[in-house]
């Protein structure tokens, strides 16, 4: 009995250790600097107010949006906060203190600046998504030490210098996505045995591909400038190649072959003898039949082609092609390939060696072809665009050329020069010192940048737009691939708009504008660019200037919208201040410019082709915004934006008057 006894007591005792133990467990929290460090994240990073965590001292941290913790409760593995609006840079002493994370996500939010260096203590991490904000400086050092990583998402920031050879440290790496970024210098020989995903494309690295990552497609090292090998074409040590000889052009002039012997034998002395009398006696011959074909009545009726075949020289120079002579004794071929067409204006003189013969730097690489910087010998300076895949033939490539170097405008690029050959087709512009709006907007975000201010954001908006408004009205050109690297600047921060009106160079097989982000619905597919599929492009233009997001970047979330759909969203839900570039947020008193400005992109990203305003409607809407300033440029008050040195009216077009912002 008293047996019986003591074996109920024990198991009474072990069902009371089970029971405690379970309640330990349910009961249980994360330790108090896994708390302090979540907290201290989200109250020193601005963030959208759908974001909220009950910080009462009852409340699980558990509980909290985007936070998950192990199965006892006991500590925080994962931390996912995509696209909540975080903003700024990430606190040293926040996230790095949760020891146990393996698992974050900070994806498709506004953080900036550099990479924490204490991300380094989360040693137990697999996955990290930082893709689609605006992180700057050099590949995160700290990242390098995290071996148990298998995902890494770097994509679409600000990120520069060199890829480090220390990735190779993150031996357990599957996928590693490093595109849309400003990388630079040659890529380091990576080990890609356990690689199933690579991609560094849209960056700016140059040198040949290492074999150990040559298995990945050619999209995974697409744009980018100076790369090659692997799956690119191959390496060539010249950035800018000149036209393509003729096929075994045959030698003026002959080495002559080496006699055996000192004099001349005999016979052929004689033979020499022999072959001059022949040689005369048939000039002789000919001479007579000569004067008596000119002793002949001559008929009253001129030849067919009379005048035909010989142009004036003067002409033929200025078209860039050779006398009837030249064309007659086949002299042309060369003398052609050696000409540049200077267009009406021109500033210029030289030619196609001169060029060739100039030191060349990649500027970038477009839809259309690759841009140069070429420093002539004389010290001149200009750009020189090769274009790819022209399916025009010369008389239409000439046409196009002709209309395009007639317009002038303060706002446009002109177009000094062109060259047409079988293999090459090449234009040449004024070189602008001062870089692309693409460039000045999303370059080198972080510390040490100084931002672009409202004024200056304001003045390219509204220069660029009487660019547009030019083209359309007085030049009657669409330009077809309106985006912020093609629209370039003066040191005043004066824009003009380049690489207008040549889609019809293209055919409609290659799709015009590229660039998805900028394309009107209706682009995408009928492959035809309009006037007013250039407004949409230029209501994009102005989204980026206002958002400080790169069309081709600003996804959200897994469905991945554009920018202006974004832009509706966010609105929708009545976060209009968080639309803004939160570089924008320092300056005081100009949050009604900017939604004014809003209004006006917005109306230009109507889905319907025919509720765009014309380009002359928007430029005088952003003239009229609420601005008292006359000094600045900005305003004017008598001409007609659209108007160029040969003061030609727009035709007329329905105005549509700013809508509002609606989904």
């Amino acid at each position: 009995m008293a047996g019986s006894l003591t074996s109920g007591s024990t198991l009474f005792v072990f069902f009371l250790a089970v029971a405690a133990a379970l309640s330990s467990w349910v009961g249980s929290e994360p330790p108090a600097q896994e708390r302090q460090a979540l907290l201290g994240f989200i109250q020193k990073v601005p963030h959208a107010n759908r974001l909220r965590w009950n910080t009462s001292a009852n409340a699980s941290t558990c509980g909290w949006v985007g936070v998950t913790c192990d199965g006892t409760n006991s500590s925080v593995v994962e931390l996912r906060l995509p696209a909540v609006g975080l903003v700024g840079p990430v606190p040293e002493g926040t996230i790095g203190g949760l020891s146990q994370l393996q698992v974050l996500s900070l994806r498709s939010n506004r953080l900036s600046g550099s990479v924490p260096s204490d991300f380094s203590n989360l040693t137990l991490l697999r996955s990290l998504y930082l893709q689609g904000n605006s992180f700057a400086g050099g590949f995160p050092p700290g990242l390098t030490q995290l071996t148990r990583l298998i995902r890494l998402d770097l994509s679409s920031n600000n990120f520069s210098g060199q890829i480090p050879f220390g990735v190779n440290n993150l031996t357990r790496l599957t996928r590693l996505f490093l595109q849309n970024n400003q990388f630079s210098g040659s890529l380091p020989s990576i080990s890609a045995g356990g690689l199933t995903d690579f991609n560094v494309s849209n960056n700016r690295l140059n040198g040949s591909i290492p074999p150990s990552l040559a298995k990945f497609d050619a999209s995974a090292f697409a744009g980018n400038l100076a790369l090659c090998g692997g799956p690119l074409q191959a390496c060539s040590p010249s950035f800018f190649p000149p036209p393509a000889p003729p096929p075994n052009p045959p030698s003026p002039n002959p080495p002559p072959k080496k006699s055996k012997k000192k004099g001349l034998s005999t016979g052929a002395i004689v033979a020499i003898a022999v072959g001059s009398a022949l040689a005369a006696f048939l000039i002789l011959f000919l001479l007579v039949l000569c004067i008596r074909r000119r002793g002949r009545p001559r008929s009253p009726k001129p030849p067919k082609n009379v005048g035909a075949a010989g142009p004036p020289r003067a002409a033929a120079a200025e078209a860039g092609t050779s006398s009837s002579k030249d064309d007659i004794t086949g002299g042309s071929v060369e003398a052609e390939r050696n000409k540049l067409v200077f267009l009406e204006g021109g500033v210029y003189s030289f030619d196609l060696e001169d060029l060739l013969r100039a030191s060349a730097e990649v500027l970038g690489k477009g839809s259309v072809g690759t841009s140069y910087k070429a420093v002539l010998e004389e010290g001149t300076t200009v750009v020189v665009k090769r274009l790819k895949d022209v399916a025009a033939s010369k008389k239409e490539f000439e046409g196009t050329m002709e209309v395009l170097g007639k317009v002038k405008h303060e706002n446009v690029v002109p177009l000094r020069a062109f060259y047409y050959s079988k293999d090459e087709k090449l234009l040449v512009y004024d070189y602008m010192a001062a870089g692309s709006l693409s460039a000045l907007l999303h370059g080198s975000r972080g510390s040490g940048r100084t931002p672009l201010d409202w004024e200056n954001r304001l003045k390219i908006a509204i220069a660029t737009g009487r660019g547009l408004a030019h083209l359309h009205a007085a030049g009657k050109v669409v330009h077809g691939n309106i985006k912020s690297s093609n629209v370039l600047l003066r040191p005043d921060h004066n824009a003009c708009v380049s690489d207008f009106g040549l889609n019809p160079l293209f055919g409609t097989a290659t799709p015009p504008n590229r660039v998805a982000g900028y394309r009107a619905p209706e682009v995408v597919e009928t492959r035809r660019v309009t006037f007013q599929s250039d407004v949409y492009s230029f209501g994009v233009l102005l989204l980026e200037l206002l958002t400080g997001k790169a069309p081709n970047q600003a996804s959200l979330g897994e469905e991945g919208i554009d920018l202006p759909r974004w832009v509706q969203s966010v609105v929708r839900e009545e976060w209009t201040a968080e639309v803004f570039d939160v570089e924008l947020m320092r300056y005081q008193n100009i949050e009604e410019e900017m939604v004014q400005l809003l209004q006006i992109a917005m109306s230009c990203v109507a889905v319907a082709p025919d509720q765009r305003p014309p380009m002359v409607e928007v430029v005088r809407m952003m003239e009229e915004m609420n601005r008292g300033e006359t000094d600045d440029g900005l305003r004017q008050s008598s001409d007609d934006p659209s108007k160029g040195s040969d003061g030609q009216t727009p035709p007329t077009e329905s105005r549509t008057p700013p809508i509002g912002i609606t989904p």
